[in-house]
């Protein structure tokens, strides 16, 4: 008989199967943004073969979550969270759940929770993927796929309970303390809004 304690943890991977096959078919078919992403894509493709498991929090070897860097109307501003754990300002995102079908409404779901503002508009192609250690499941990696999202205009944010602050920052001009990686997401989803003719 099944030890109790190992089944009850152990998440229902078929829930993540939508979600899996898309993170696989969209990261091969990803052209990287620079070096650091292709090496970064090229490890997420590896955690990956481990199967549906490496979409949830509960792989201790590592997870891959999804973010969005979220853009104003014009992108002149950029919005960003005081996160509550880190006391750093770094774009909106989080874990994958379940009922995610692909990783980009992933992070639109992510960027709606945690900034409160509806009508969101998520570009589908990836602007980066890092890779960094978390103190979730008792240390382990998030594999971050990361988005542009952008704002309809007048949009008013919300904070969540994840987010000590949100604020809209100057895309040249961003704060500190900032997140590791969070500004060179900056010209990618920019060039994101330009290629979507916002």
């Amino acid at each position: 008989m099944p030890d109790a304690s190992t089944t009850a943890a152990t998440p229902d991977l078929s829930r993540y199967a939508d979600l899996y096959a898309d993170a696989t078919a969209l990261l091969t078919g990803w052209t990287p943004t620079g070096p650091a992403a292709a090496a970064a894509r090229n490890r997420t493709l590896e955690l990956l073969s481990a199967g549906p498991v490496a979409m949830s929090r509960s792989h201790r070897a590592g997870h891959v979550t999804a973010s969005a860097l979220v853009l104003d109307a014009t992108g002149g501003r950029v919005l960003l969270c005081l996160h509550g754990k880190f006391r750093k300002w770094v774009q909106l995102g989080g874990h994958c759940e379940p009922g995610d079908r692909t990783l980009a409404g992933a992070a639109l779901r992510e960027a709606t929770e945690e900034s409160g503002i509806t009508d969101l508009v998520v570009d589908p192609t990836p602007i980066d993927v890092d890779i960094h250690p978390v103190a979730c499941q008792g240390g382990s990696l998030h594999y971050d796929v990361r988005f542009a999202v952008f704002a309809p205009a007048g949009a008013v944010e919300r904070v969540s309970d994840e987010s000590e602050a949100l604020g809209w920052f100057p895309a040249d001009r961003l704060p500190e303390p900032l997140a590791d990686a969070t500004a060179q997401l900056v010209a990618p989803a920019l060039a994101a809004l330009r290629r979507a003719g916002r």
